[in-house]
């Protein structure tokens, strides 16, 4: 036998454990994603603060406004190309060489894709409640906008280490110290 094929046959448990917890991952992610896709499409064909008469949004003028619809469209774009690389994920056929680039660099990217759709999201939150609020109660404003980045940064601290970790072992030096030259698959 070669020593690939060594390892391959005494690792064969390694091999089941990572493709549950990259199923379990991505199938999470995949939830979550969707639900900020979800939520960013709704927000954006239920337009804030309604039509007027001639069918135009009534605070299309405003720079909070266009604010809202760039990163509600930048959440939506995003979350779904994350679903989209979860989804990818959850249909490898979960070779032993594809956990070596594959699988990681799709867990990296779509890991990526999701904090921008979450981060966008709450970009867009906190243009509508300025242009909800930016008159009537400032004491209320600042507070609940400064609250909504606490997703985003929850989820960057949780998982940045695990982001760092992939990218570092997918592309970074090997154990010989050879560096990676793959890109994305």
């Amino acid at each position: 036998m070669t020593p690939a094929e060594v390892f391959s046959e005494t690792h064969q448990n390694l091999l089941k454990d990572g493709e549950k917890w990259m199923k379990d991952t991505a199938t999470s992610c995949t939830i979550v994603a969707a639900l900020v896709a979800t939520m960013v499409f709704t927000a954006a064909i239920t337009v804030p603060g309604g039509n007027n008469i001639d069918g135009h949004p009534v605070l299309s003028k405003q720079k909070a406004f266009v604010i809202f619809g760039i990163s509600d469209a930048l959440a939506l774009f995003s979350s779904i190309t994350s679903i989209l690389m979860f989804l990818l994920i959850l249909t490898s056929r979960y070779a032993e060489e594809d956990f070596l680039h594959t699988l990681p660099s799709r867990l990296v990217f779509g890991l990526i894709t999701l904090f921008v759709s979450i981060l966008s999201t709450m970009v867009a939150f906190g243009a509508i409640l300025f242009l909800v609020f930016r008159d009537s109660k400032d004491w209320i404003l600042f507070p609940i906008i400064a609250l909504a980045g606490i997703p985003a940064t929850l989820f960057g601290a949780l998982q940045f280490p695990l982001l760092v970790e992939m990218i570092r072992s997918t592309y970074g030096p090997g154990i010989f110290g050879k560096q990676s030259d793959r890109v994305l698959r």
